[in-house]
């Protein structure tokens, strides 16, 4: 059997449909349909089967599912509420009178009873545009009621209101308190509480401000007036709200306040009828009324404060913020008054036109009663005189920097006892004596200055303010040192130059040594004043003699009182290839160019135990080995490809080292030279290495850009090195030319013990071949055949100068000692240097002389001492001949022989030395 589940409601009353096996075509259905009863109403239950006619059914009713009414032929049954016991779920069945076996049930009807006693409510439900408002009365959760309602007023006992056959609202249009309550059946509900209606009349109300000023002040009397336009109504009553809140009611319609800082805030105001307390107009719109604390104070203004010659000033005085006020003036000199016409120009908006010297002021006041501002300050009206301020720099450099003393002075080229006034952008007008100091300046005291004097006995009459003196200070200077030479040669001096801007604006220049400070970070150091640089100089050089090792200087300036200093320069360094005693820098591989694919490791040596190697590239970077490669201890390995151009040196507490210059190059070339200075005597060898070959037999080698050979030879020798094979050097090979490098040579000083044997043999020798080549000079004009026979005599002196004027271009000579050759060179330049005999010059011939010269020993046990061999280069111009002229120098042994190598011949006994003219130094 298909069942089926219905819901039927009417407000909450539920019905439902079981399905327990009986024909479900019976309705229950409740007279009145009401969701809720209370106590003392009555409900029907009515049964219809849907079938047949009612005759042919017997009914009964079950409450809860028990039998409430018992079968009957009455197809309606009416219940009288008494409890709430008959609360519960009611259900009707009906059975065939003539089947008894055919029973049919209805739905379930939920029956809800309240035994406590209904209240109405009334509520005001709407507006209307005429005044009227509309009522509405119910009773909460229940329907059927019919609605009474009542109206009072305070002066009015209650009495019913007309509904106009309304069914549970009311229109009313008069004002007053008003309830309802509700009827159903037998019963009443509770009467509802008290609503006040207001009726709201159509009249506008408008409040107004006397005096309409947009601020006030304590202290002012303000008028408020509430203004009631149209309508009929006449006799009104006026209430107040401040702040949203009614604070005043009166029969008049303006409200005098005196103002507070309290007073400030939102007013409204309203219209009632008198007599009717519920009928009224709407609120106005509010006013705001803004109230200052205190009294204003007037402010005066003056476009200028001095009157100029035949001028006059403008004055403003000015109350705010706020307005309506009116101008009293006043002045003092020798006492106060009030200004008239008599005494000042007036003008509108509080302005006045005044040419008299003194002390003024002025005062506002407005309404009815006057009400005062209080008095402004006084300005004081002074007057020019035509003298003219000017402000000048009392230093007499341009510029300023930071940290200076700077002195302003004011000028006024009048014999009038003045005080003075200066204008500073740092703050106002201020009286002072003629000059302003300021003891440290900087970029706050930037800005333009003036300054103007005023009569000491007379301060109402002054100058006018002095043209502007526009003062910059700039951040402190640093100097820059150059150096020159940056590479020391033996005998020369270092000359140290120091640039400051503006050299000529009063510097003192100090000069410093820089010592290398390894206790603070990367690259500092500490400076020593050179001698004689305590007070400074007055010129920017300073000249260093006898600088023989690398060292490194600075700079800086100084002037005014007290002294202001620039900052240091940065150290420049001046360098020398010398091994220092105490510092000194190894270079493995030891020469100057490398490959850039070559490691090069630099060594500190010397007495120090801390030490950093540095480098100065080509654009004058100074840096720290630890900042491009890893160092270990005092070695500083540059790997390839990590290394630049650059000189390089080592720094110690108290030294700087010797100086290299190393060079990374990428051609497929070097020259293989010395990274240190080779001393004069010592031999050196100059070599070409490609990158893929260690050594390379056909070389040319080149000085000065210069071939240095004819042929081209595997390696350049040169055995006793002098000064003038000091220049920079290349090679090349297969058409490839190294980059040159710069070969120094140093002196080296002779020991005074053992210069007296060796003056003594080369004075000797010089004799000697002096006789010998005179003899033969003879004897070579002799055999020429000479037409006239020419007495001749040289003495010492003439060939002196001769040795004395010796090109050293060409020229190699060592020191004699006591077991080494000694080797001498006489020379005749082409024209200054030309021998003279008897005023008249001589030919160079080919000339040959031998010379022996055995060794004296000094005592016994040097008896065996050998010999030394002395070559001599003797050069002669001549004018007709440039044959040779070779001197033949013999001697017995030949101590510097390697002991391993056979006694030389006899031949080799006889050493020839070429004599060359001015024609052959090629040779």
């Amino acid at each position: 059997m298909q069942c089926e589940l219905s819901l039927l409601s009417f407000v909450t009353v539920l019905s439902t449909v079981f399905c327990d096996g009986l024909a479900e075509d019976a309705v229950l259905d409740v007279e009145p349909y009401w969701s809720t009863f209370f106590i003392g109403e009555s409900v029907t239950f009515k049964c219809d089967m849907n079938e047949g006619e009612k005759s042919d059914w017997q009914y009964k009713i079950q409450k809860d599912g028990q039998a409430f009414v018992h079968y009957n032929t009455h197809e309606k049954y009416t219940l009288s509420l008494r409890h709430r016991g008959d609360k519960g779920q009611y259900q009707c069945f009906g059975r065939n009178k003539y089947d008894s076996q055919l029973i049919k049930k209805s739905n379930t009807v939920n029956l809800s009873v309240s035994a406590a006693f209904p209240k109405a409510t009334l509520t005001l439900t709407t507006t209307t545009s005429g005044g009227s408002v509309i009522l509405s009365c119910s009773v909460k959760n229940s329907e059927g009621w019919t609605y009474e309602y009542f109206r009072r007023t305070q002066s009015t006992t209650e009495a019913p209101v007309r509904t106009d056959g309304e069914e549970n609202r009311v229109s009313v249009k008069q004002g007053g308190i008003y309830r309802c309550r509700g009827s159903r059946g037998p019963i009443t509900s509770y009467i509802s509480d008290d609503v006040p209606i207001d009726i709201t009349l159509s009249n506008k109300v408008v409040i107004k401000q006397e005096p309409k000023w947009p601020q006030s002040f304590s202290g002012e009397v303000v008028t408020l007036k509430c203004e009631v336009q149209g309508g009929d109504v006449t006799d009104w009553q006026y209430d107040w709200r401040f702040r949203g809140k009614k604070s005043y009611s009166s029969y008049g319609n303006n409200w005098i306040l005196t103002a507070t800082r309290s007073s400030s805030g939102e007013y409204t105001c309203k219209g009632i009828k008198r007599g009717d307390p519920y009928s009224s107009t709407e609120w106005s719109d509010a006013i705001t009324l803004a109230v200052l604390p205190g009294k204003p104070k007037a402010q005066i203004q003056a476009d200028i404060k001095t009157i100029p010659v035949g001028g006059n000033v403008t004055l403003i005085c000015s109350v705010s913020p706020s307005s309506g006020w009116k101008y009293s003036w006043y002045r003092f000199l020798e006492s106060s008054h009030l200004l008239t016409a008599q005494d000042a120009v007036f003008h509108v908006n509080g302005k006045i036109s005044v040419s008299q010297v003194g002390l003024y002021w002025c005062k506002g006041g407005r309404g009815n009663p006057v009400y005062y501002s209080e008095d402004s300050d006084a300005v004081t009206i002074d007057q020019n005189v035509p003298y003219r301020a000017v402000v000048k720099l009392q230093h007499k450099w341009p510029q300023i920097y930071n940290g200076e003393k700077i002195t302003l002075r004011c000028d006024i080229h009048e014999e009038i006892e003045w005080e003075y006034e200066f204008k500073s952008p740092m703050s106002s007008p201020f009286i002072t004596k003629n000059e302003l100091v300021i003891f440290y300046a900087s970029s706050s005291v930037n800005g333009d200055y003036k300054c103007r004097g005023r009569k000491k006995n007379a301060p109402q009459f002054l100058t006018g303010w002095s043209d502007s003196f526009s003062l910059e200070v700039l951040q402190k200077p640093s100097p820059v040192l150059s150096v020159s030479p940056s590479w020391l040669s033996p005998g020369v001096s270092v000359t140290l130059k120091c640039e400051v801007e503006n050299p000529s604006a009063g510097w003192r220049i100090y000069w410093y040594k820089a010592i290398p400070d390894l206790s603070k970070i990367t690259g500092c150091y500490s400076y020593e004043l050179l001698p004689d640089s305590s007070n400074g100089t007055a010129q920017d050089l300073y000249i260093i003699h006898q600088q023989t090792h690398t060292a490194a200087f600075a700079c800086r300036a100084a002037r005014g009182d007290p002294l202001f200093y620039t900052l240091n320069s940065e150290p420049k360094f001046v360098w020398s290839g010398d091994f220092n005693a105490e510092a000194s820098l190894q270079v493995i591989p030891s020469r100057v160019q490398h490959f850039s694919a070559d490691s090069v490791s630099l060594s500190c040596e010397g007495n120090c135990t801390e030490w950093r190697v540095k480098k100065i590239n080509n654009e004058g970077a100074v840096s720290d080995c630890v900042d491009w490669v890893v160092t270990k201890g005092s070695t500083c390995q540059l790997h390839s490809g990590l290394h630049s151009n650059a000189v390089y040196w080592c720094e110690c507490a108290s030294a700087f080292s010797n100086a290299v210059n190393i060079t990374k190059q990428s051609e497929a070339i070097i020259l293989e030279s010395p990274v240190h200075p080779v001393a004069e005597g010592d031999p050196v060898t100059l070599s070409c290495k490609l990158r893929e070959e260690q050594t390379v037999l056909d070389v040319i080698f080149y000085k000065d850009d210069k071939v240095i050979q004819s042929d081209t030879i595997q390696e350049l020798t040169i055995l006793a090195v002098s000064k003038s094979d000091e220049g920079f050097y290349k090679c090349q090979h297969a058409g490839k030319e190294s980059p040159q490098s710069w070969m120094a040579v140093k002196s080296v000083p002779k020991p005074e013990n053992d210069l007296f044997l060796p003056m003594l043999i080369a004075g000797l020798v010089c004799g000697f071949l002096l006789i010998i080549l005179f003899l033969l000079f003879c004897y070579y004009k002799k055999s020429k055949g000479s037409s006239s026979a020419r007495s001749q005599s040289v003495n010492q002196s003439s060939v002196t100068d001769c040795m004395i004027n010796q090109d050293e271009k060409n020229t190699y000579t060592s020191p004699v000692h006591d077991d080494t050759c000694v080797y001498e060179s006489i020379k005749v330049s082409d024209d200054n240097e030309t021998c003279t005999t008897g005023g008249r010059d001589e030919s160079g011939d080919v000339t040959y002389a031998s010379i022996e010269l055995k060794r004296v020993a000094k005592n016994e046990q040097n008896k065996k001492t050998e010999e030394s061999c002395i070559y001599s280069d003797v050069m002669i111009r001549s004018s007709t001949d440039d044959s040779l002229v070779y001197v033949q120098v013999s001697h017995n042994k030949d101590k510097g022989r390697d002991k391993k190598k056979p006694a030389p011949s006899a031949t080799d006994e006889t050493v020839y030395s070429e004599v060359k003219t001015s024609k052959n130094r090629a040779q």
